[in-house]
């Protein structure tokens, strides 16, 4: 008999973390009564697909900390054509997951069609969500004609939205920019609006240009100009940094609902901060002890789910960001190589803070 020791599973992770950690115990379904519009005004705070970064342990760690709802990676509609296990590993839930959104991006509608049957018939009760991405900048997608690059062919684009909604058991929505390029005319209303005509039950929009990638500032009032020019609910997203920008988006633009993307990075509680300041409740501080065993519940669910321990050096750099030493453990951490190296690095983390004021760090 082997005297190697299985990972705990994530529910018990979960759930034995919770008081040190401040997050929810389970993960909660996303609401299944009421249109999409109803359901996005009561729970209004999503975490965005994030290629490389939202896996399922990920997901997870955003939705015990208030997300609605989270988002798959980028899903190539060519790799489930072609029926690799990679990406089906993108796709599909883990345990304890109710239910997830997934992303699909490529170019050919008939492609996005099987797609989108493949999904649904294995996914079933779990898939809340379609989401087509029409804003990826990065130039290997661009350059096939996906992503932003999809801004540029309008009718295209509805004819993707055409041929997944014909086959979805789930509301399908797209995620755009302002624009293809800095200086172009904004299309994003217009488009939009096609989308919408085409079938498309919401519009995320991103307020950079895809020529912007992720630098300078992002436009929220396009925000505003798509929610004009659509009748579906508009999910906004850039420049999402603090659950004061969450709830100051919703409160200052017409987004229904907010998708928050880089501001998860070591604060999977920015929803429920968020829904906090909405509601007019003290937000809670997470001091130093809160946030490291968030990254130790992080790391273990990390292992629980099978994914690669690399991905564990980002988020110490996330977690530990603005703690006293921070660099010096960040260098630690990347020389981390299995869960109990991170785990010692928690332990050495806690002790050097025993010397500090616990005060909460910003985020």
């Amino acid at each position: 008999m082997s005297g190697i020791l299985k990972p705990a599973s994530c529910d018990n992770i979960l759930g034995s973390s919770s008081e040190s950690t401040g997050l929810a115990p389970v993960v909660r379904p996303f609401a299944r009564e009421g249109s999409l519009a109803e359901r996005l005004r009561a729970t209004p705070l999503l975490m965005a697909p994030m290629a490389g970064v939202s896996d399922a342990a990920y997901r997870m760690m955003a939705r015990c900390g208030g997300a609605a709802l989270a988002y798959s990676e980028m899903v190539s509609v060519a790799g489930l054509h072609y029926g690799g296990a990679k990406t089906w590993e993108l796709v599909v839930p883990h345990d304890p997951e109710p239910d997830i959104a997934v992303q699909l991006f490529g170019s050919g509608p008939e492609q996005f069609r099987e797609a989108v049957t493949l999904v649904c018939d294995r996914l079933g009760a779990q898939l809340a969500l379609i989401d087509i991405n029409m804003a990826c900048p990065v130039p290997k997608v661009t350059r096939k004609g996906e992503g932003s690059a999809l801004l540029d062919d309008p009718q295209r684009a509805a004819a993707i939205v055409r041929a997944c909604v014909a086959e979805s058991c789930v509301p399908v929505t797209v995620k755009i920019r302002r624009a293809r390029r800095t200086g172009d005319v904004e299309v994003a209303p217009a488009f939009a609006r096609a989308m919408e005509d085409a079938g498309a039950a919401a519009v995320a929009v991103h307020g950079r240009t895809a020529s912007q990638l992720y630098r300078g500032e992002a436009d929220w009032g396009v925000i505003d100009r798509v929610a004009q020019a659509v009748s579906v609910p508009v999910i906004g997203t850039g420049d999402v940094r603090t659950a004061e920008d969450a709830a100051r988006m919703l409160r200052e633009t017409g987004a229904t609902a907010v998708m928050v993307a880089r501001g998860t990075y070591g604060n999977p509680w920015i929803f429920d901060d968020a829904q906090r300041i909405l509601a007019g409740e003290e937000r809670h501080l997470h001091d130093t002890s809160q946030r490291l065993a968030a990254f130790a519940c992080h790391v273990r669910l990390l292992e629980a789910t099978g994914a690669h321990l690399a991905r564990a050096r980002s988020l110490a750099g996330w977690y530990l960001r603005g703690m006293p030493n921070a660099a010096q453990w960040r260098d630690r951490a990347m020389q981390c190589r299995g869960v109990e190296d991170y785990l010692s690095l928690v332990e050495a983390v806690v002790e050097a803070s025993k010397s500090h004021v616990q005060v909460e760090v910003e985020t």
